[in-house]
This record gives C-alpha cells, structure tokens and sequence, in this order.
C-alpha cells in the first residue's frame, strides 16, 4: 500500500472516481453534495494498492483543528488496511500543519474502526445525506 498526496489532475481524477464509486453510486449520496467548494483547496490523498487507486480522503484545515473529509476505499480493498493506512497519513498532514484537534463525520456503521484509531464520540448521532453520522474528534 503507498499513500500519496494529490498533487495531479490524473491523481484526482483518481480520487474524484473512487468517490462517486463509493458514495454516490454505493451509498446514494446525490452527485451534487458529493463534490463542493471545498474540493479546490482540500488537501487530498490516494492510496494505491499494487499501483492501482483503491482509496481516498480529504483534509480541511479550520483554524487549529483539521477535518477529515470524503474518506472511502473500494469495496475490494476494505480489508487490507487501507481506510487506516489514509487515516493515519492525514494525521501526519495534519500534525505537519500543527493542527491541534482532529475532527469527522464518520458513518455510524464505521464508530469502531474510528474508536480503533483513538476518536472519540461528541454529541448525539445526524443523518448527513440519507447516511447516520457521528462528530468525532481526536487530539493531536
């Protein structure tokens, strides 16, 4: 598995394809809410699994506290470790910025692979395009 910040346009086209893969054509997220404004100024990564794009994530810095964002992996990389391995690596990027808290919106079905990486539950559960979500926050 490697893990590389987007720094092409092929790059994200990669990512942007894993993405309407995952959430708009798995999940039924709408088309619109899935790319937005954020998309331009995002930091993203993609991870590659034997040079084959197999998942993404984006971070948004929001003063001293980065939100993971638009985190998904191809079904069949979902158990090799990948959604861990870019969780981590937006981590690094987020620490390298000196960030000091880490927030998401992970889906309820994923709190445990979460909880795993140290996040923690703030606030009651929202839906968030049709999909159950939980605030989750890590310190840095």
């Amino acid at each position: 598995m490697t893990i590389v910040k987007v720094t092409t346009s092929t790059q994200l086209e990669e990512a942007f394809y894993i993405r309407k893969k995952v959430f708009v054509e798995e999940q039924s997220v709408p088309l619109d809410d899935e790319f937005d404004q954020h998309d331009q100024y995002c930091e993203h990564i993609l991870a590659y699994h034997k040079s084959v794009p197999a998942g993404t994530g984006r971070i948004r810095f929001l003063n001293t506290t980065a939100k993971l964002e638009r985190i998904c992996v191809l079904d069949s990389y979902r158990t090799i470790g990948c959604g861990r391995k870019i969780i981590l690596s937006l981590e690094k990027v987020a620490a390298e910025k000196s960030m000091t808290t880490i927030k998401l919106h992970g889906q309820v079905q994923a709190r445990g692979f979460y909880e795993k990486l140290g996040y923690k539950v703030e606030g009651d559960e929202f839906v968030e395009d049709g999909i159950p979500h939980l605030l989750m926050t890590k310190n840095v």
